[in-house]
């Protein structure tokens, strides 16, 4: 009889693993041509169903998730930036929520830093838009900066409309906070940040597009001439890529931003482009096809190698 038998303690083989308690870091690494590309996991925000998409009965809503065997009952939003790297210079397309999000989420840093990266290793930050969830990485709430020898570079329109004291002072009540939190941000640095046109290539292998709806400057990006990142052209796929007709709640121009998807996702399978999506499974990046009405993203295998 074994020592573990008369003691009815349990043998090495037969002791419990501990339960973990947190995921594996969330990074992901992929080539496009010369470039390296480095998907951040930022976590995720979860919010009640009802009211989410402006134009569709919530029966709708719920059979396409049900579909999707995703609950019915709230929605899960994740966050994943993109980290570009040229050999020479490390870029950053957003930053993700900083310590101003969900609890859920505000992973972006432990996961930066588990890809191998450090903040001043930052040379450029390319900000797509002025929402929270895009800009509050670059400032912490306790108001220190975050990639401090960084050029940080933003959308002239965005900043045209976000930056303006006249509209901000005029802004409905539900918009004050945002406008707020954009001052926060961006008010030390104002005079630094370098405005950018559409159309522009805001660092090597980077152009930017212009995307206006979701805000009036929305940015997405051609990176390396093969990726197409969409910013926040659409949310969660399972509802806005199989149906892009849908209005988010978030989108500040639901034509426009309508208008915008369905050139976005066209232009993505007419020139065979791979996505990248700020708000889709991580690690976030497909193909799109066309499929009836809508359109469906074919997500890519986790491959080992970069």
């Amino acid at each position: 009889m074994s020592a573990a038998s008369v003691t009815g303690l349990p043998s090495a083989s037969e002791a419990a693993a501990p339960m973990a308690t947190a995921q594996a870091p969330g990074f992901y690494r992929y080539k496009i041509g010369d470039l390296q590309i480095t998907a951040i996991n930022d976590g995720v925000a979860r919010r009640p169903l009802e009211g989410f998409i402006r134009n569709a009965e919530l029966p709708a809503i719920q059979k396409v998730l049900a579909d999707a065997a995703l609950p019915t009952d709230s929605v899960t939003i994740p966050f994943t930036t993109l980290a570009i790297n040229d050999g020479r210079k490390l870029t950053l397309l957003d930053t993700g929520n900083g310590n101003m999000g969900a609890p859920t989420s505000g992973t972006w840093m432990s996961n930066f830093r588990a890809a191998g990266f450090t903040p001043e290793q930052v040379d450029t930050v390319v900000i797509s838009h002025f929402h929270g969830d895009h800009i509050n990485g670059l400032r912490l709430r306790e108001g220190n900066a975050v990639f401090t020898n960084a050029e940080v570079m933003a959308p002239e329109a965005e900043w045209a409309f976000w930056m303006d004291e006249a509209r901000a002072a005029a802004a409905p009540e539900g918009m004050k906070p945002a406008f707020a939190n954009v001052r926060r941000v961006f008010d030390p640095i104002k005079a630094q940040v370098k405005p950018y046109k559409a159309g522009a290539e805001v660092v090597a292998g980077v152009n930017a597009i212009a995307a206006a709806g979701h805000t009036p400057g929305h940015t997405a990006f051609v990176v390396g001439g093969k990726l197409l990142a969409l910013s926040d052209t659409t949310n969660l796929p399972a509802l806005f890529v199989a149906n892009p007709g849908w209005h988010a709640i978030f989108d500040m121009d639901a034509g426009a931003a309508e208008a915008t998807r369905r050139r976005m996702l066209d232009m993505a399978i007419a020139d065979k482009l791979q996505v990248a999506f700020y708000h889709a499974p991580f690690p976030a990046t497909g193909h799109i096809v066309k499929d009836g009405a809508g359109y469906r993203l074919l997500p890519i295998a986790w491959n080992p190698a970069v």
